[in-house]
């Protein structure tokens, strides 16, 4: 998964909770500009940490897991 996908993920998941762009931009202290482009794919210079944050208000965790030397099925159907 790279950052656009996160960012379009992170929309559905905040829509999921209503949430808006505002509520978050107010809570975490983040621009709702610097939201609106990560979520958008339009800039990734968002940053981890804040990424991170926004998981976390949301509810979520990343969870990371050693890479398989062997394709999957997205890899495979994505190319």
């Amino acid at each position: 998964m790279d950052f656009y996908e996160l960012g379009k993920e992170l929309v559905a998941l905040r829509k999921s909770k209503n949430i808006s762009q505002q509520t978050i931009s107010k809570d975490l202290n983040i621009s709702r500009a610097t939201i609106s482009n990560f979520e958008s794919g339009t800039s990734s210079d968002i940053g981890l940490k804040k990424v991170l944050q926004i998981i976390d208000y949301l509810g979520y965790e990343i969870n990371l897991k050693e890479k398989s030397p062997f394709p999957v099925f997205e890899d495979i159907v994505n190319g």
